[in-house]
C-alpha cells in the first residue's frame, strides 16, 4: 500500500472483525449454558459455580496481555514481511502463558480455601465454589496458551482459525457438561471437569498451528522479557476496570435488591454490547499494527481516523435501537415491577454512552495495535480515580443510587474519550518500525 491515506475497504475490516466477535461471543454463551446446567442442581451449586465463576474470570481477564500485548507486536513483524518472527511471538507467549497458567494453578490449590472463605465467610456455597475452582484451575495453562494463540493470529490477521478452535472446545464441553453432571453423576464438578477438556483441546490446535507454521518453539527469554513489560500495562489498565466494575456492583448491592437487579440487567447489556464494540477495536489492532510495521505512519493514522468513525456510527446505531427497544427489553429480563421502576435510572446513561463507548473502543484498539499500552495505562487509571470511583462511592454515602452510579461511569468514559482523542491527534503513538521498543526500522528487517 502507498503513502497515501488510502482507506482500509470495510469488506477487509468486516473479514477481522466478525470472526473476532464470534471468538468474543462464544465464552459468554458458553456460560449461560453451564449456568443452565448447574442451576437445576439447586441453588447451594449455582451460588458457587457463580462465585468460582467469577474468581476464574478474574483471574484470566488480568492476563489478556498474552493475546492483545501479543498482537501488537506479532503485528508490526507480520507488515514488516517478517511473518516468521510473527509467529515467534506467539511461540514466546504460548510458553509464557503455560508458565504462568502453572503457577497459578499451584497457587490456587494453597489459597483456594482462605480466598473463598474471605469472600463468602465459609459454609456450603464456599464449599461449593472450592470445589469448582481446584478442578476448573486445571484449564489455566490451557486457557492462557490460547489467549497467546489468538494475539499472534489476531497479529497475521487471521481470525478465522481462532474462532473454529474456540467453537471445537466449547462444542465439546456443551456436549460433555450435561452428561458428567447428570447421568455420570459428578455433580457441579463435572462442569469443571468439561471445561476443562474445552480449553484443553482448544489450547492443543493452537499448539498444533505453531508447530505446522514450523516455528522455533525454543523458549526465548529476551522476547518474553519484552512481553512482559507490555504486559505490566495492561494488566494495571485492566486492574483499573476491575476496581471500577467490583466497585459498582458492590455499591449497588448495598443500596438494596432492586437497584442491584436493575444494575445487573442493564450492566449485561452494556458488557455485551462491549464485545460487539471490542471486535471493531480488534480488526483495527491487526491493520495498525501492520502498517506501522510497514514503516507507513501516514497510513496508521488514517486507519484510526476510519475506524474511529466507523465506531461512532456504529455507536450513534446502538443507542438509537436500544432507546427505542426501552419500553419492552428490560421486561424480557424480569417481570418485578419495583426492579422495572430502578431501570430508567442506569438505562438511558446506558444508551448516551453508546456513541462514546464506539469512539473509546475504537480508539483502544489503535492504539493497542500501536503497542502504546504505558499511555493507556495512565489514561485508564486516572480517568477511573477522577471520574468513576469517586462517583460510585459518593452514591452509596449519599444515596444518589443507580443514577449516581452511572453518572461515574460516564465520568470515566468521557475521561478516556477526551485522553484518546488528545492522543490520536497528537501522532505520538504512531512510532514505525518492526518493533516498537527499539524504534527499529523496516530497512533494517
Amino acid at each position: 500500500m502507498s503513502e497515501t491515506a488510502e482507506r482500509v475497504p470495510v469488506r477487509r475490516l468486516l473479514a477481522l472483525a466478525i470472526p473476532a466477535l464470534g471468538v468474543l461471543a462464544a465464552e459468554p454463551l458458553y456460560v449461560l449454558v453451564d449456568t443452565a446446567v448447574v442451576g437445576h442442581l439447586g441453588a447451594v451449586p449455582l451460588a458457587g459455580l457463580a462465585l468460582g465463576g467469577t474468581l476464574f474470570t478474574v483471574v484470566s481477564s488480568q492476563l489478556t496481555f498474552l493475546s492483545y500485548g501479543t498482537t501488537a507486536r506479532a503485528a508490526r513483524l507480520h507488515g514488516a514481511g517478517r511473518r516468521e518472527e510473527a509467529v515467534a511471538e506467539g511461540v514466546q507467549a504460548s510458553w509464557l502463558g503455560a508458565g504462568v497458567g502453572l503457577a497459578i494453578l499451584l497457587l490456587a490449590q494453597l489459597f483456594a480455601v482462605p480466598v473463598v472463605r474471605v469472600m463468602t465467610g465459609g459454609g456450603d456455597i464456599a464449599d461449593a465454589a472450592t470445589s469448582w475452582l481446584r478442578i476448573a484451575l486445571i484449564g489455566a495453562p490451557m486457557v492462557l496458551i490460547s489467549l497467546a494463540g489468538h494475539g499472534w493470529m489476531r497479529g497475521v490477521q487471521d481470525t478465522v482459525r481462532p474462532l473454529r478452535y474456540v467453537l471445537a472446545g466449547n462444542g465439546v464441553s456443551l456436549v460433555l457438561c450435561p452428561l458428567l453432571v447428570y447421568p455420570v453423576g459428578l455433580g457441579m464438578e463435572g462442569s469443571a471437569v468439561a471445561n476443562v477438556a474445552g480449553q484443553t483441546i482448544a489450547a492443543a490446535l493452537f499448539v498444533r498451528a505453531l508447530l505446522v507454521e514450523r516455528a522455533g518453539v525454543r523458549p526465548d527469554t529476551r522476547v518474553m522479557r519484552a512481553q512482559l513489560v507490555l504486559g505490566r500495562d495492561l494488566i494495571l489498565r485492566t486492574l483499573a476496570f476491575q476496581t471500577c466494575f467490583l466497585s459498582a456492583t458492590s455499591v449497588a448491592a448495598r443500596t438494596g435488591a432492586d437497584t442491584a437487579a436493575a444494575h445487573q440487567v442493564v450492566w449485561q447489556l452494556w458488557s455485551f454490547l462491549a464485545l460487539v464494540l471490542d471486535s471493531l477495536a480488534i480488526a483495527a489492532q491487526s491493520l495498525v499494527g501492520a502498517a506501522l510495521g510497514r514503516g507507513s505512519e501516514r497510513e496508521a493514522r488514517s486507519i484510526g481516523r476510519q475506524v474511529s468513525w466507523y465506531g461512532l456510527g456504529f455507536g450513534v446505531v446502538l443507542g438509537l435501537v436500544f432507546a427505542a427497544l426501552s419500553g419492552l427489553l428490560p421486561s424480557a429480563f424480569t417481570s418485578d415491577p419495583a426492579v422495572l421502576a430502578e431501570v430508567p435510572y442506569a438505562w438511558w446513561f446506558f444508551v448516551a454512552l453508546q456513541p462514546i463507548a464506539g469512539v473509546v473502543f475504537a480508539l483502544d484498539g489503535v492504539l493497542l495495535g500501536a503497542g502504546d499500552a504505558a499511555y493507556l495505562r495512565t489514561a485508564t487509571m486516572t480517568s477511573a480515580a477522577l471520574g468513576y470511583l469517586p462517583l460510585i462511592w459518593l452514591s452509596l454515602a449519599f444515596e444518589w443510587g443507580l443514577a449516581g452510579i452511572w453518572t461515574g461511569l460516564s465520568l470515566f468514559m468521557l475521561g478516556r474519550l477526551l485522553t484518546l482523542l488528545l492522543r490520536a491527534r497528537s501522532g505520538h503513538w504512531a512510532v514505525v518500525g518492526a518493533t516498537r521498543e527499539r524504534g527499529e526500522s523496516v530497512s533494517q528487517g
